[in-house]
């Protein structure tokens, strides 16, 4: 398999195992992934053919919710599990504003530092989100005023054992009042299709999936201000225009929503 390795991937990556920033890029369009990433995506279709739509509309809702941080007047975003850079990153969103991204995917920050490599307001870094210290120490942004703290689509991959509500705790606590957090968050829903199977074949990747319920999801909000209209499904939050919004919006698979530090 070593020689199917492309010039750009790091010694580190595991291409025998599919991950998610990989499998995510694929499902967006993209073309930083690999044999194995795009054989997984395909099964996961099979099974559950709303997972690309859901991909693009989790994508659409980071837009227009960092639209709304930029309305608000936030100049600083931390992006934690960024993935893999595709078209409408956050500084192209918010052009001038620093943006620190980060991933613990090496492929993700090995094309996000090519991406940025002349953007002075940008950069990535190699970070895991239940580890806040080393983030936060290394991070360029300045939390003594309001920041965007973003989390779209990767909590589901964090496992309760690992602490992600502590983690998303620290976070919060280093930041200033008048922040955002910007979360979204795939859920269960009573007709998602061939749930056992679709377990099993995240099981066979790096990022197994978790399943949480809607409250347990706004309890990652807990001590913020959710702006309205709350937590939603992903089409449901802030749509541009009235065609944004499908006649199905549970079957975007993912909730979101955007909470004010007070």
């Amino acid at each position: 398999m070593s020689g199917d390795r492309p010039s750009w991937a790091p010694e580190s990556i595991d291409l025998e195992r599919p991950n998610a920033a990989r499998v995510y890029d694929y499902l967006l369009g993209g073309a930083a992934n690999f044999e194995t990433d795009r054989v997984f995506a395909e099964k996961l279709l099979e099974m559950m053919p709303q997972a690309r739509p859901a991909a693009r509309m989790n994508r659409a809702f980071l837009r227009r919710a960092v639209k709304f941080c930029v309305a608000a007047g936030i100049d600083q975003f931390l992006d934690i599990g960024s993935g893999v850079p595709t078209a409408g990153n956050v500084h192209e969103i918010a052009p001038g504003a620093r943006v620190q991204y980060v991933d613990n995917e090496a492929v993700a920050v090995t094309h996000s530092e090519l991406l940025l490599r002349d953007n002075p307001n940008a950069s990535c870094m190699l970070g895991d989100l239940t580890d806040p210290e080393p983030i936060l120490a290394a991070s360029a942004l300045d939390f003594s005023r309001p920041v965007a703290l973003l989390m779209a689509a990767v909590l589901h991959f964090i496992p309760d054992e690992a602490g992600p509500r502590e983690a998303v705790a620290r976070y919060v606590s280093v930041l200033a009042p008048g922040s955002y957090v910007v979360l979204s968050h795939g859920a269960e829903r009573p007709t998602t299709p061939a749930p056992a199977e679709v377990d099993r074949l995240y099981e066979t990747s790096a990022n197994p999936g978790v399943r949480r319920t809607p409250a347990q999801i706004s309890a990652f909000f807990d001590g913020l201000e959710l702006v309205e209209p709350g937590l939603v499904w992903t089409p449901e939050w802030r749509p541009d225009s009235p065609d944004d919004v499908i006649d199905d919006p549970p079957s975007s698979l993912v909730l979101a929503g955007v909470a004010r530090k007070p």
